[in-house]
This record gives structure tokens, sequence and C-alpha cells, in this order.
């Protein structure tokens, strides 16, 4: 009888696992409506808002940091240093989760002048995290 209870216990256990697990194109939908709910509150020098978009169908999710810089020579070196810096912080930070990236999620982040002209574009993906996080 105790056999048979563990059993059906198990099975019920398994199955809710299995029920609760999601998959790489629901991470990416969650991620891009948690990131898009807690952007406002997104603190970086120079950057005035930032929103994420997500491709289920390419994996892919793309992030634009919009900046308060002008589009110059100075501004590009400026935003070259303080880019990867930023990225590396938020993948340590876990705002950038390895998680979605070892699943195959290949994040296009764009920092961009006042005109929405983009001084860097970074591709994170699973080749490129390690030499980020240098």
């Amino acid at each position: 009888m105790i056999n048979k209870i563990i059993r059906i216990s198990f099975a019920i256990a398994l199955m809710v696992m299995l029920i609760s697990c999601k998959n790489t194109k629901q991470k990416l939908q969650e991620y891009v409506t948690s990131y898009n709910s807690t952007a406002a509150s997104f603190k970086a020098d120079d950057v005035t808002l930032t929103t994420a978009r997500g491709y289920i169908n390419d994996n892919k999710i793309e992030l634009r940091f919009e900046t308060n810089l002008k589009q110059n020579a100075s501004n590009v070196s400026k935003a070259n240093a303080e880019f990867s810096k930023l990225l590396k912080e938020m993948i340590i930070e876990n705002q950038i989760p390895k998680e979605l990236v070892e699943e195959g999620i290949q994040f296009d982040a764009y920092f961009l002048a006042d005109d929405n002209t983009v001084f860097v574009k970074e591709i994170i993906n699973k080749e490129s995290i390690s030499e980020l996080l240098k």
C-alpha cells in the first residue's frame, strides 16, 4: 500500500515538474516583458531610456539604450568604453541572463545617440559572452 502511494506521489510530482518547465521561447517572452516593465528604473551613465524587443522566430532579443549624448567623435569613444562595461555589469547582475544565452538566445544590444543613430552595437551570444566578461 505504501509503495503505491509513493509511486503515485512520485508520478504526480514528475508531472508537475514537467508542466512547470518553460521552453526557450517562453523564457524569451517573459524576459522581454519583465525587462520593459522595469526599464523606467534602469540607471546608467548617460542612458535616458532602455527597451527590449523579442524576435521569437529568430531566437533574438534586441536591447536599445538611448542616451543624451550627441553623435560626435569624442562621444563615440566614450560610448565604446562605457557600453562594454555596462553590458558586462548587466551579465554579472543577471539582467542579461547567461542561461538564455546558453540556450541559444542572441542579444543584439545598441547604444544610441540622442538622435537614435548607433554609437555601438554589441552581439551577445555563446561565442562572444566569454570575451565580454573578460
